[in-house]
């Protein structure tokens, strides 16, 4: 059974609460079936992890600034370019075949971007994992937390969740062939447009 922190960051991760939104720990305490101690101890846990924010003297969702999704970007560009080059050099022929059936599955929920967003996030770690650099899945695993945070996928963007594919398709081709310079830049393509199509869906929700 999860703890009371995985519980919420999990409901965090799934977008059960958004960013913005009031964490009580009364309604999280019934809501997972758990005293309100683990609860208070893991809404605590997670303000010093700046997954929460205060309102006062309510426990909120933290929202990501411009700003800090610019430097958010910039550092998942890097750690996940390394995890692809080391994923070139050490993948097995298994984690390989598992990422391209990850890319196909995918194709069939184009129209359903949250899940899509979901199915992204597992490919993403897969990837991480064929990196076989333990030190290296830790800090992602922290950065993709922190992408919890942003309020909307950018592959709900019009036409961005069947390039997103392709573009997922060329990183599993060039590990898959052991290129790890040509992982490293598939990667790095790939999170630059995803970055660039977020900056579109922001400018046009200012509008």
């Amino acid at each position: 059974m999860k703890d009371a922190y995985s519980m919420i960051l999990s409901a965090i991760d799934a977008g059960v609460y958004q960013p913005g939104d009031r964490l009580v720990e009364s309604e999280l305490a019934e809501r997972f079936g758990v005293s309100r101690t683990p609860i208070r101890e893991a809404l605590q846990r997670l303000e010093t992890q700046a997954m929460l924010s205060r309102d006062g003297r309510s426990l909120i969702v933290a929202t990501l600034d411009h700003t800090q999704l610019a430097e958010l970007y910039i550092v998942r560009a890097e750690l996940e370019a390394l995890a692809a080059r080391l994923a070139a050099r050490h993948a097995t022929p298994e984690e390989v075949r598992v990422m391209a059936q990850m890319v196909a599955d995918d194709r069939k929920h184009l129209n359903e971007p949250r899940l899509l967003a979901r199915t992204n996030r597992r490919f993403h770690h897969q990837i991480h994992l064929a990196s076989h650099n333990r030190y290296l899945v830790q800090q992602l695993d922290l950065v993709h937390r922190s992408m919890a945070l942003m309020a909307r996928t950018s592959l709900a963007a019009e036409g961005r969740g069947a390039v997103a594919l392709d573009e997922h398709q060329d990183i599993v081709d060039a590990i898959g062939a052991g290129d790890a310079q040509r992982a490293d830049k598939a990667l790095r393509h790939h999170i630059s447009m995803a970055w660039e199509t977020r900056l579109k869906q922001d400018a046009a929700a200012d509008v």
